[in-house]
């Protein structure tokens, strides 16, 4: 944080404070490290097919988007035909906009929720939007896609909603 935020230096210089570190200019960091998880919070389409499979080289068995499709469309099929477990970035980041929503709450009912509240309703919120995209994954014959349940549970919430104000 000193380096980024108060120094206003590079992130290579980082490699000057740490042993273990690491830098590889003009590259993506996808072909080098070995890992379970892939958290990419970067940019749009950082992931294509090619990082797709050298995650999958290099162990990566789940990968959750914390940056807006962070992975291609051919990223996420090579995911979806190799067992990978893919957490597309409406569901996986989600978060944000929660606490963004229980915040607003908070303030409308001029309330003061303590951290252990807010981390036990956004816990719920989270855990739900998964159970409703894995079941409609199931629900619509793709079990485990989340990115196929993430958008059709979304799709129904919004139809049922207009259905029932009686706009549809």
């Amino acid at each position: 944080m000193e380096l980024k935020n108060k120094k206003r230096e590079r992130l290579s210089e980082y490699c000057k404070f740490s042993s273990s570190s690491k830098y590889f200019a003009k590259e993506k960091p996808w072909q080098h490290f070995k890992a379970d998880l892939a958290l990419p919070c970067a940019t749009q389409n950082e992931i294509d097919e090619e990082d797709a499979k050298a995650l999958k080289r290099n162990g990566v068995y789940l990968v959750a988007e914390g940056s807006n499709m962070s992975s291609t469309q051919k990223a996420i099929e090579f995911y979806l035909k190799n067992e990978m477990f893919y957490g597309p970035a409406k569901a996986a980041n989600a978060g944000g906009v929660a606490c963004s929503g229980l915040e607003m709450s908070q303030n409308s009912l001029r309330l003061r929720w303590t951290w252990e509240e807010v981390e036990k309703d956004l816990k719920k919120i989270m855990k739900d939007i998964f159970k409703d995209a894995y079941e409609t994954s199931e629900k619509y014959g793709q079990k485990g896609n989340l990115q196929l349940g993430a958008n059709a549970a979304g799709f129904l919430k919004v139809a049922n909603a207009m259905k029932y104000e009686g706009y549809v």
